[in-house]
């Protein structure tokens, strides 16, 4: 057997583990194989070097640990309450040690007179020290394991715990796994490279991450890992893209030609900012390159996003193809075809929508005029991608919120055409540097990072409920003035779990302070049929409502100019790029626009470093970067779409930027010398991409 056949075995077959705790460690921390238990990375580490005596002991300490005696066994309590307590003891007092589960094993498995040490968390009860749960060991033993200044903490869960599969059983099954191992541990990464960028061999990586000796060696080990898990990320993803530039022959749109010059001598809405025409120059260069262009445009809310995917699809229209405008929600939807119609009035230019909800005579109506070339832009939902709707000559996509929309489903758009049209995918979510190189690192990247001239920027204050009388008066005297309110929930009804604003609590307080027939309140919400938030849309956008209670479906694709005020309710309640979402609904006009950020009295620290940001900053960019070093990039929306095939073991996104710019380097210099990795310096890479990739499929020319 191979060391990487050995490496594979099923941790059932490791001393200390057999089928019951293997299922378990599988189910519960996703530990199958050997590989895997030596890949279980550490979450922190304590100073194993430091004793206390029982004497210094307070409960405002964090983890201790204590050498000393048990005095003896006794149980106190009763039914659920009942519970083991244990007098421990050293030279300079006794403290107790207390269990509520597994009496039975304890009483068995230590005894009283042995010195053992204790590790844990003191707390106090009754006056006196104690320490529940903790880890004992004899300290004759403690020698003789595999051991270190630094000990490990592994992450483990209740089930874990209840089967007694602790931080400590996981190190010792790992220290039992690392001394029974007849070789090292083959290498992933090529001599040449570990040279060239200094870094420690993966064998003694592995060892030094769970058992360092000292901190700068834990630092080595821990900088190689991050730098392999990171770089083959890049470096799969940027396989994808020259796999895809190498196969994919793209539509050449050589002609800018009447469509578009008609629109852009005469219908143009205003001057393209700076930004827009650099943008538009980027997508210009790529759809007459003869390669597929799959670019994804970031622009903050506002931006301008989608004039420059219209005068994207007036270029294909120009060269005789079709295009058309994935959206998320029938809103959204909705406002695009609404948009486009009005930027092309005249033009002559053919447009339809379809959504769920469009009838079976404009269905039939759509898919007869795909297939006769009648038809030069359809706008739609996740109707786009049903199987009856076919194009005759479909040169270019674009996906708007493009995190909404799964990996597969987009797939299923560029499937409609022998060859794959061009792809512009856009968002309004702004997404840190390091997160995009990551996320999308397979697509070019265009920004748009200039707004409209005239816009003015939204003011943003943050109250609290105590205030909500001085709010309403706001809201009143914007109203006199002629101006709409967006006031916005997280939830629709009221939950037991969260104390939270709900939208229909809020409806009650709302029309009790603005009673008809003086004020008009519409409400949009998620359960609402697709007919009844049409109509309670279209009463407040044609004006007729002054105050829009909704949740945040109207977090994308709504624009009413006149809405000046956006309250969101239980603000703590929503991530910081949700917020700015919301935010953008307003702003729209030339008006001075408001978004109050309404809270209760009690907030978290993390919830206030969230609020004065959004008082603080407009910068969509400087507000993502925040979101992520506060909720890290599992939470953020899109994240579990992306491509990445395997979970983070030891890499942070947040906190490893640097990094990530690093290793991206390598990789295209690597790539570009080699692109195939053919050449034998390369050899263990190819092994290694096969062995993380073989069982991801292949997306290489879907984003």
């Amino acid at each position: 057997m191979t060391v990487r056949e050995y490496l594979d075995t099923s941790i059932t077959y490791l001393s200390g583990v057999g089928p019951k705790r293997a299922e378990l460690l599988y189910s519960e921390a996703g530990i199958s194989t050997f590989r895997d238990l030596l890949y279980y990375f550490p979450f922190k580490y304590i100073d194993r070097t430091k004793f206390y005596k029982v004497s210094e002991l307070d409960p405002e300490l964090p983890y201790i640990q204590v050498r000393g005696k048990i005095k003896g066994f006794s149980t106190e309590g009763h039914g659920s309450a009942r519970r083991l307590v244990a007098e421990f003891h050293d030279e300079t007092g006794s403290m107790k040690l207390v269990w509520f589960k597994g009496i039975k094993w304890i009483t068995g498995s230590y005894t009283p007179g042995v010195e053992y040490i204790v590790f844990g968390k003191p707390g106090v009860f009754g006056g006196v020290i104690n320490i529940i749960h903790p880890e004992l060991e004899e300290a004759g033993k403690a020698a003789e394991r595999i051991n270190s200044a630094l000990q490990a903490q592994y992450s483990t869960t209740e089930k874990l715990k209840n089967q007694f599969i602790t931080s400590k059983t996981i190190s010792k099954l790992i220290g039992t796994l690392l001394k029974q191992m007849k070789e090292r541990i083959p290498e992933t990464l090529p001599s040449w490279m570990l040279v060239q960028y200094g870094l420690t061999d993966l064998h003694d990586s592995i060892h030094k991450i769970h058992f360092p000796s000292a901190p700068a060696e834990l630092e080595k080990a821990r900088y190689r890992l991050k730098f392999e898990e990171l770089f083959y990320i890049q470096l799969n993803l940027l396989r994808f893209k020259t796999n895809r530039t190498l196969k994919n022959k793209g539509f050449v749109f050589s002609t800018v030609g009447e469509s578009f010059n008609n629109f852009y001598h005469n219908n143009l809405p205003f001057s393209l900012t700076g930004a827009q025409k650099r943008v538009m120059k980027e997508i210009r260069k790529d759809l007459g390159s003869g390669k597929q262009m799959n670019r994804l445009l970031q622009g903050d809310v506002g931006s301008g996003k989608t004039l420059v995917a219209l005068m994207s699809m007036l270029i294909a229209i120009d060269n005789g193809y079709q295009a058309c405008i994935m959206a998320p929600t029938e809103i959204l939807a909705s406002q695009h075809y609404d948009t486009i119609m009005k930027m092309l009035k005249g033009l002559g230019i053919s447009v339809r929508l379809l959504t769920g909800s469009s009838k079976t005579r404009s269905r039939k109506a759509t898919a007869e005029a795909l297939m006769d070339s009648s038809l030069n832009i359809l706008i739609g939902t996740h109707a786009l991608l049903e199987d009856n709707v076919k194009f005759s000559n479909l040169g270019l996509v674009i996906i708007d919120e493009q995190h909404r929309f799964g990996v597969a489903q987009r797939a299923r758009l560029w499937q409609k055409n022998i060859h794959p049209p061009h792809v512009l995918v856009m968002t309004a979510t702004p997404i840190p540097r390091t997160l995009a190189m990551t996320l999308y690192g397979d697509l070019d990247v265009s920004v748009i990072d200039e707004l409209p001239p005239g816009r003015v920027p939204v003011k943003t204050m943050h109250y609290r409920y105590s205030e909500i009388n001085k709010v309403f008066g706001f809201m009143r005297s914007q109203i006199r003035e002629g101006r709409q309110i967006f006031v916005v929930y997280p939830l629709i009804k009221e939950s037991e779990t969260m104390d939270y604003k709900d939208l229909e609590d809020g409806w009650d307080t709302i029309s009790r302070s603005f009673p008809a027939p003086e004020y008009c309140i519409s409400v949009v919400h998620g359960r609402m049929t697709p007919s009844d938030k049409e109509s309670s849309m279209k009463l407040f956008k044609d004006g007729h409502a002054h105050i829009l209670i909704a949740t945040t479906v109207i977090e994308v694709g709504v624009d009413i100019p006149n809405a000046t005020v956006m309250v969101i309710e239980s603000a703590e309640r929503f991530g910081l790029s949700q917020l700015h979402q919301l935010r953008g609904r307003v702003g729209r006009g030339a008006s001075q626009s408001y978004c109050i950020l309404m809270t209760s009295d009690k907030l978290s620290k993390e919830a206030m470093t969230r609020l004065d940001v959004m008082v603080r900053s407009n910068d969509g960019f400087e507000i993502a970067e925040t979101d992520l070093q506060l909720r890290g990039p599992g939470d953020i929306e899109g994240t579990q779409q992306s491509g990445i095939p395997f979970d983070l073991k030891i890499s942070n996104l947040a906190r490893d930027g640097q990094i990530i710019e690093y290793v991206r380097n390598i990789a295209e210099n690597i790539l570009s010398a080699d692109p195939l990795l053919e050449n034998e310096n390369n050899a263990v890479l190819r092994i290694e991409m096969k062995r993380l990739f073989s069982q991801q499929q292949s997306w290489s020319s879907i984003s």
